[in-house]
């Protein structure tokens, strides 16, 4: 099943949601602050995307900034960051089976669903 990580606050978010209703293809909804995410979770989603956990960070947000932001930091390190402030993950991101894509922008998530 079609999964999107979703922040109702976030335009970009309320966007690709609005994509996978349209597609009429069953999919869950995993509001992200409400359900914390594991330090798992975050490295498997990490690993679907084929990114480093620094790409999934929101460098603008001021949690980033304040107590990260030029600090060196292990891949781990950076993950926890993102499972104690999930403020700083990405999004949307949308997971398909084996294939992930962060939705910015929103029609990124056209090419997996």
């Amino acid at each position: 099943m079609i999964k999107i990580f979703h922040n109702p606050r976030c335009a970009k978010s309320r966007e690709g949601l609005e994509i996978l209703k349209n597609s009429g293809k069953p999919f869950e909804i995993i509001k992200y602050f409400d359900e914390k995410l594991s330090h798992q979770t975050i490295k498997k989603i990490i690993d679907l995307l084929g990114i480093h956990p620094i790409d999934l960070v929101r460098k603008n947000e001021s949690i980033w900034k304040n107590n990260f932001k030029g600090n060196l930091l292990t891949d781990d390190t950076i993950i926890e960051a993102m499972v104690n402030n999930p403020k700083l993950i990405e999004r949307p991101i949308v997971i398909n089976k084996n294939k992930a894509v962060i939705g910015r922008p929103p029609e990124f998530i056209l090419s997996i669903i």
